[in-house]
């Protein structure tokens, strides 16, 4: 396990988790899962209006809550996911920028190009 952030690791491919986050992300941003989440709000109502026992209510809340926890990690990973990716081109852009006025473009316009559609790969 390692603590420095998925786009710093540096070898260039996405591993598991951010394959699965991505899937995830997708999913979550889907429609379907919308209505999942309208539903399972509609169900906590549901238990409570009917009076419900404490286990029914106790176990809507819980699956509230770990979608809540859940949907809380992938927000957090695509927002860290998508500000290195910003920062990265902006780095390139800068240093692009800098080879340009000196007049002897090189590796920062390549890293430029690079940088361009980084967010795929993360």
């Amino acid at each position: 396990m390692t603590l420095s952030h998925p786009a710093e690791r540096g070898d260039g491919k996405r591993g598991r988790f951010e394959r699965l986050a991505e899937a995830a992300s997708n999913l979550t941003s889907s429609p379907v899962f919308s209505v999942f989440c309208v539903l399972l709000v509609a169900a906590f109502f549901a238990v409570h209006a009917a009076g419900l026992s404490a286990e029914w209510q106790i176990l809507v809340g819980d699956t509230m809550t770990a979608v809540t926890l859940l949907l809380l990690a992938l927000l957090k990973n695509a927002e860290r996911r998508a500000e290195h990716a910003l920062q990265r081109k902006l780095d390139a852009i800068a240093a692009a920028l800098l080879e340009q006025h000196e007049g002897n473009p090189g590796q920062a316009h390549e890293e430029l190009r690079e940088a361009i559609r980084m967010e795929e790969r993360l």
